[in-house]
């Protein structure tokens, strides 16, 4: 069954509660005791020692793992009474009511936030009236993500209109949302009823999105084991050669790559597989002058071809202003 991300952070604030009084704990049992994988465990752990008591760096939860038992170091320091900054209390009550708005969020816990933002306001005195002077309003993309997460608790079907970057298009679908997760993006796995198949959904690129009242019935799928990343390209995926200059570098640490020969301007020739080729595309043009791909031969000249075309139309545009 799919984890929303609220079920995940309510698990693991649990698991912190579990690993202080089982210091030691064998992986295997940990991950028995939630109902989770091993590799969800070890996922959460990763997060764990980024999470503590204040914003500034300090007082972070000191826990790791061989593979086998995990220990945590200071967990008396942790459990030590919390007293807040001012800017800690103000950023916590900004960031409670901003949470507390989100369309899409189940009443009893829009409740328990509340709850716990009172709470706080009393405890942090002075600091949240301060705080009552700020607000935040979450883009399109938290309201996508509410929208996600209720379908997915209520196991509910999305009407969505999708942009595609690999086609420069926008598409209508209906989709039976399965799980949310973060890989740099947000995104949502679901089975896509347009294309009778599972696919991934990047959130930033949905357009509009609806509730649907149809119940949502993905097939029994094996969830895909991310830990190697979003993008896991196959060794009978096309070959892309990509040429990059000093200031494309960073192209080998964010796209699985085979290779990454040096270059003797200090750029790197990069070679990597994808199912998509053409979706490159897009890549070439953000390089601009950084880099270039150099095979396949038709991508190559497609790529070429719609550098020129975006550059032609900027400089029509830029005429027309001058005009």
């Amino acid at each position: 069954m799919a984890v929303n991300a609220i079920d995940q952070t309510r698990r693991m604030l649990s698991l912190v509660t579990y690993l202080r009084e089982r210091p030691g704990a064998h992986v295997s049992d940990v991950a028995r005791a939630f109902g989770i994988t091993e590799d969800e465990l070890i996922s959460d752990l990763d997060v764990l020692p980024m999470c503590g008591t204040s914003f500034r760096g300090g007082d972070l939860l000191d826990i790791d793992t061989d593979g086998d038992r995990i220990w945590w170091h200071n967990p008396d320091d942790v459990a030590e009474p919390l007293r807040l900054a001012a800017d800690e209390a103000t950023a916590l009550l900004v960031a409670a009511r901003a949470v507390a708005t989100l369309p899409g969020l189940r009443e009893s816990d829009r409740q328990a936030l509340l709850r716990a933002t009172a709470k706080l306001e009393a405890a942090a005195g002075e600091a949240a009236g301060a705080s009552s002077r700020l607000s935040v309003t979450f883009e399109s993309e938290g309201g996508v993500f509410a929208d996600v997460d209720r379908a997915i608790s209520e196991r509910r079907r999305l009407w969505l209109r999708y942009y595609s970057p690999a086609r420069d298009e926008l598409t209508e679908r209906e989709v039976d949302p399965i799980r949310l997760f973060a890989v740099g993006h947000t995104y949502m796995e679901a089975w896509c009823r347009l294309s009778e198949a599972r696919r991934t959904f990047r959130l930033d690129r949905v357009a509009e999105i609806k509730l649907l009242d149809a119940p949502a019935a993905p097939p029994e799928l094996e969830l895909r084991d991310l830990s190697a990343g979003l993008v896991q390209p196959s060794a009978d995926d096309p070959e892309v050669v990509v040429e990059v200059g000093p200031g494309g570098r960073w192209v080998a640490e964010y796209y699985p790559h085979d290779s990454a020969e040096e270059l003797p301007d200090g750029g790197l020739r990069i070679t990597l597989r994808t199912p998509a080729p053409a979706s490159l595309r897009r890549l070439a043009l953000r390089l601009g002058r950084d880099g270039r791909i150099t095979a396949p031969l038709d991508l190559a000249q497609n790529a070429r071809r719609a550098a020129r075309e975006a550059l032609a139309a900027y400089d029509s545009d830029e005429a027309q202003r001058q005009d």
